[in-house]
């Protein structure tokens, strides 16, 4: 499972390591969705939800959909600026059907809308359709996929407004300590990509970001078998603290391919008996069952959506969650007429800050 992106005939001049503030600001935004994919930051975010005004809780959990499972591209910035506020200026120009389509990609799942489709701003049977998977993911994901698609100069106006609260409660007291970490990341990999090419800059990026032997393509490990071409802008490499253990990776046509990375080394797994580590190594020593568990840590799915996702029957898929559930490895939980699995990260993290990295990227 491999995102190949072509850079053959590119010059290293268009491979731009740089520091993004919404970036960072998004990467906390994930941890304050999903802190059990940061055990290290749990007391970070805990204060932070602490500190919250409600209302602004509440916006987060309503417009969680854009950074939570996977980021909205235009959260991810191909050309950073120095400051939050220039990048949310670079957000606000892109059009309504380009930031529609974007966030419907995070929030309904990557691998069912498509840029290029009909918009569901325009055509009633893609607006239909994107209810119709918003329904399935949720009430919160449903009530905001129908005020975008009603009214989606609002919400992106509701959506700003809510990033400058965040710089204001947490953001701008977290970036003074991480912009030291990120600057010196980047003289680091800057360094290298001078004097020892862009192998040498990428090995240090991630052991999961590679160098073709041909010099041609950057090959990095992630979910899905694609391919993109930075033929056209180049390709951006956005360090991150808070992103850690994420490998995030923007690649969708028309937007300038980026890669954020984390900074931070994983801290050490926690203990568990054999026979529990046994039972659990079994379980994810399968292919497929590797693959489910990849899918499930960008958020909660049902049988029906992982059998469509990797052309698998249902029976089949149901098997295998039935193993991955013995080990303890998922849970699952009804709502309405669906099912949906999600993954256990606690005891997932006890087989080992390696594996965890794998599922997770």
């Amino acid at each position: 499972m491999t995102l190949r992106i072509d850079i053959s005939g590119l010059p290293y001049g268009q491979l731009r390591f740089a520091a993004s503030p919404l970036a960072e600001l998004t990467a906390m935004l994930h941890v304050l969705a999903e802190p059990g994919h940061h055990p290290q930051l749990a007391g970070w975010a805990g204060d932070v939800w602490a500190g919250l005004r409600p209302e602004l809780a509440e916006r987060l959990r309503e417009a969680e959909f854009l950074w939570r499972s996977s980021r909205a591209d235009f959260l991810v910035p191909s050309r950073p600026r120095p400051t939050l506020a220039e990048e949310l200026d670079d957000v606000d120009r892109i059009d309504d059907e380009t930031y529609v389509a974007a966030a419907l990609i995070t929030t309904c799942g990557s691998n069912r809308v498509h840029f290029g489709a009909p918009s569901p701003l325009t055509d009633a049977t893609a607006r239909e359709r994107a209810l119709d998977l918003a329904q399935a993911r949720g009430a919160l994901q449903e009530a905001f996929a129908e005020r975008l698609l009603a009214d989606p100069a609002a919400v992106r106006a509701r959506v700003r407004d809510t990033f400058e609260q965040c710089a204001e409660a947490f953001f701008y007291a977290a970036w003074t300590g991480v912009a030291v970490q990120l600057a010196t990341d980047l003289r680091l990999k800057n360094d290298l990509l001078k004097r020892h090419g862009l192998g040498a800059a990428l090995a240090s990026v991630s052991g999961s970001v590679t160098l073709a032997p041909d010099g041609a393509s950057i090959i990095v490990d992630k979910l899905q078998d694609n391919a993109t071409t930075a033929h056209t802008d180049g390709v951006t490499f956005l360090p991150s603290v808070f992103g850690r253990p994420h490998l995030v990776v923007v690649h969708a046509r028309g937007w300038r391919p980026v890669v954020q990375y984390p900074v931070a080394e994983a801290g050490p797994s926690a203990p568990v008996s054999l026979e529990t580590v046994t039972l659990r190594l079994e379980a994810v020593s399968h292919p497929v069952r590797l693959r489910l568990l990849r899918t499930l840590a960008r958020g909660p799915h049902t049988t029906g959506e992982l059998a469509r996702a990797w052309d698998l029957s249902a029976p089949e898929v149901s098997r295998h969650l039935a193993v991955l559930r013995r080990a303890g490895l998922l849970t699952a939980q009804r709502h309405g007429r669906y099912v949906r699995h999600s993954l256990n990260l606690p005891d997932l993290t006890t087989l080992g800050a390696d594996l965890l990295s794998a599922v997770l990227r």
